[in-house]
């Protein structure tokens, strides 16, 4: 699903965020990356995202190498990747379903399918009753909860997640991983950075490391676990 093969990220004044790195995310498969402030976990996704193109290397999702996706189609590209940020971005001064309406409004979708994914959205992640309400009236959580469904919103098969449980406590931050693992359990990529080494590796997936820019640890993908388990059993 995403294959980084000796990406370097260069600024304009010199600094290397992302220095060589190379690494492979299996297609249905979820993975945690880690690493200090400033180890190029945001730059990392960025590149995902098509925020930023990579100075060398190839950047590839789904098969498709990303620097050979010109501007004008960088939005129909991100209608295929779902986005969770820290701060979740809403619009405070639209209401719930209409926040999470947006990527299909922006699609041109008709107002019936559009009324139809969003209450399904909601409801995946315990929203539905409250769709109506602007979201300064929701607590923390559910404002992440609404960025979440709002990510999912078009069935996309990748979601990223940038520090999404960064301003939450633990038990919400827990809440919030469940609900990143149910999606990935019908399928969908999951990659979320994350520094809440207490919070992810109770999970068991596979964590990537950064520092400085460079992968220092890229953990088992799923294909190895697999045959770890396999050889184990046979």
């Amino acid at each position: 699903m995403i294959k980084f093969e000796q990406v370097k990220k260069r600024y304009p004044d010199g600094f290397e965020a992302l220095h060589d790195v190379s690494f492979h995310l299996s297609r249905g498969e979820m993975a945690f990356l880690t690493g200090h402030s400033g180890a190029g976990k945001s730059t990392l996704l960025k590149l995902i995202m098509l925020m930023e193109r990579a100075s060398e290397g190839t950047v590839s999702v789904g098969g498709q190498n990303l620097s050979n996706i010109p501007r004008r189609q960088i939005p129909y590209f991100r209608r295929h990747v779902g986005v969770v940020f820290q701060n979740h971005r809403l619009l405070f001064d639209r209401s719930v379903f209409d926040n999470v309406a947006l990527p299909l409004e922006i699609s041109g979708m008709s107002q019936r399918d559009i009324g139809r994914r969003v209450r399904a959205a909601l409801d995946k992640v315990g929203l539905l009753s409250k769709e109506k309400l602007n979201p300064v009236q929701l607590s923390g959580g559910e404002q992440q909860r609404v960025g979440i469904a709002r990510a999912v919103v078009n069935k996309p098969p990748l979601l990223l997640a940038d520090e999404p449980t960064g301003n939450l406590d633990p038990a919400l931050s827990a809440d919030i991983m469940k609900l990143f693992m149910q999606f990935n359990q019908v399928g969908v990529s999951v990659l979320i950075a994350s520094h809440d080494l207490a919070l992810i590796h109770p999970l068991h997936y596979r964590v990537i490391e950064l520092s400085k820019g460079c992968i220092i640890s890229r953990g088992k993908d799923s294909a190895e676990i697999n045959k770890h388990t396999g050889e184990q059993n046979g």
